[in-house]
C-alpha cells in the first residue's frame, strides 16, 4: 500500500469504519519545514489539511499525505528550549519513581525521547533507561548528554528485539507521540510486546475535547495523524489487551491527557475514580455521538476572520506586529490565515537551529528573542499559546514601550 491510499479509501486507521468530515484547512505545508534563504526560490509543496472523523470509533485523523520517515527524520523540535516543558518533566519523574518504586533494577523506555531532557532526570536518579528517537539530529543530542538512544522509528520489529535482547520495561513512556503515528494498531500492539507483565504505560497527548471546545485548530498539521478523546484511545487500547487504570489531566499543550495503563491480566493497580468523570464529561459534550463533531469548522472560521481583521485594522494605523515563537501550530494558523510579511515583520525562537531560517508558507524570517529590544514592536502575537505565561513573563519589558501581546486562541486577547 502507498503512502496516502489507506485514508483515499476515506476509511479509518484504526477500524476501518467510514470517515466524514471534521474541519478543512485548505492547503499547507509541512509545518516544520523551516526554510534557508537560498531555499526560498525553489517549488515550496502544499498539502491538503484536512481531518476526518470516524462514524463508528470517532477517531479524528488526518489522510497520511507524508511518510513519517520525510517528516521525522531530520526534527526541528528540542524540547529542551522550554523551560515550562523541562519542569513538567522533571516533576513527573518524581512522581513515576515514587509511585511505582522505580530503582536501579528497573528499566525505562522512552518512545520518541527528543533530545533526552526526561530521561536525564531518570538517570541522574541512576536508574536504567533508554530512549528512541527518530530524528538523528535530536538523537545525537541525547547521546552527548549521556542517555542511550536508539536512531529508530519504534515498530513491531524494533519491540521484538528489544525482547530479544531484554530490553523489556517497567515503566514505558511516550509523550506527544501517539498522535505521530499513522500505523495506530501496530504502534500499540507493539508497546505491548515490550511492557513487562507487572509493567506499567504512560502516555500523555493533547485532549480533543479541549482542541473542540477551545478552538485549538492549529493544533492540527500534517505530522499529528490522529487526535484523541479519552473515550476513543481506551477502546484503541482495550482492543489490544491493554487496560487503562488511571488518568489525569495536565495543562499541557492547551489542555492533555495522561494515560496510565497495563496488561489486563495485570490487576497490580486499581481503577481510579477519574476515568469514570472524564468519560462522564466527554459524554454529556457528545463525543460518542456523531453530531457533536460537526459544528467545529464553523467556529475556526470565526477565529480566521477575526484575527486577520485585528491585525489587517492594527497595520494600515501604523502599528507594527511580530510575532513570538516558530511552532508547528503557529505555522498552521499563520498558513490558514493568510497571515504573512504583509502583516508579520518577523518572529523571534529561543532555538538556535531556527534562528536564521524562514517559517514555512509564509517565509516570515525567524531571528533571536533580543531583536525585539532593537525594533520595539507595538504588538507581540503569541503563537505557543500553550505556554503564554512563560512568553509573558520572558518578554514583559515590552510593556515599557507600550508593547502588548495578542494570543489567538481560544479567541483574540490583547493584553495589558
Amino acid at each position: 500500500m502507498k503512502y496516502g491510499d489507506h485514508l483515499n479509501l476515506l476509511t479509518c486507521r484504526f477500524c476501518d469504519s467510514k470517515l466524514v468530515s471534521f474541519c478543512d484547512l485548505g492547503r499547507s505545508p509541512l509545518a516544520n519545514s523551516f526554510f534557508k534563504k537560498n531555499q526560498l526560490r525553489g517549488k515550496e509543496p502544499f498539502y491538503p489539511l484536512h481531518a476526518y472523523v470516524c462514524e463508528d470509533c470517532y477517531l479524528v485523523q488526518l489522510e497520511e499525505i507524508e511518510s513519517p520517515e520525510n517528516i521525522f527524520q531530520n526534527y526541528s523540535y528540542f524540547s529542551s528550549y522550554s523551560s515550562t516543558w523541562l519542569k513538567h518533566c522533571q516533576d513527573y519523574v518524581n512522581e513515576m519513581v515514587s509511585r511505582f518504586d522505580l530503582t536501579s533494577n528497573s528499566q525505562v523506555v522512552e518512545i520518541a525521547s527528543n533530545d533526552g531532557g526526561l530521561l536525564n532526570f531518570f538517570k541522574e536518579k541512576e536508574i536504567p533507561v533508554l530512549g528512541i528517537e527518530p530524528a538523528k539530529n535530536i538523537a545525537n543530542k541525547a547521546e552527548a548528554i549521556g542517555v542511550p538512544t536508539i536512531s529508530r522509528f519504534f515498530n513491531s520489529q524494533l519491540a521484538q528485539e528489544l525482547v530479544s535482547s531484554k530490553k523489556q520495561a517497567d515503566l514505558l513512556i511516550g509523550n506527544n507521540v501517539l498522535a505521530h503515528v499513522p500505523n495506530l494498531n501496530e504502534f500499540v500492539s507493539s508497546l505491548k510486546m515490550i511492557l513487562k507483565s507487572n509493567g506499567v504505560i504512560t502516555l500523555e497527548f493533547p485532549s480533543l475535547l479541549e482542541l473542540i471546545e477551545k478552538n485549538q485548530f492549529d493544533t492540527i498539521y500534517h505530522e499529528h495523524y490522529s487526535y484523541f478523546s479519552y473515550l476513543t484511545v481506551e477502546k484503541i487500547f482495550n482492543h489490544h489487551g491493554l487496560n487503562l487504570f488511571d488518568v489525569e489531566e495536565l495543562k499541557t499543550h492547551g489542555g492533555s491527557f495522561r494515560i496510565y495503563v497495563q496488561h489486563q491480566k495485570n490487576s497490580d493497580n486499581r481503577i481510579s475514580e477519574s476515568i469514570s468523570r472524564i468519560k462522564l464529561r466527554e459524554k454529556k459534550y457528545g463525543l460518542d455521538k456523531l453530531d457533536s463533531y460537526q459544528n467545529f469548522s464553523k467556529k475556526v472560521e470565526i477565529i480566521k476572520d477575526q484575527l486577520r481583521q485585528f491585525l489587517t485594522k492594527a497595520k494600515k494605523s501604523g502599528k507594527s506586529i511580530v510575532a513570538y515563537g516558530a511552532p508547528a501550530k503557529g505555522n498552521t494558523l499563520l498558513n490558514y490565515c493568510g497571515i504573512g510579511v504583509d502583516l508579520i515583520d518577523y518572529t523571534v525562537d529561543l532555538n538556535p537551529h531556527k534562528q536564521g531560517r524562514f517559517l514555512p508558507g509564509t517565509h516570515i524570517p525567524i531571528f533571536h528573542p533580543e531583536k525585539i529590544k532593537t525594533t520595539k514592536p507595538d504588538y507581540l502575537l503569541i503563537l505557543p499559546w500553550n505556554i503564554k505565561d512563560e512568553i509573558m513573563e520572558q518578554m514583559k519589558h515590552i510593556i515599557h514601550w507600550g508593547g502588548k501581546f495578542i494570543t489567538p486562541i481560544p479567541e483574540i486577547k490583547v493584553e495589558p
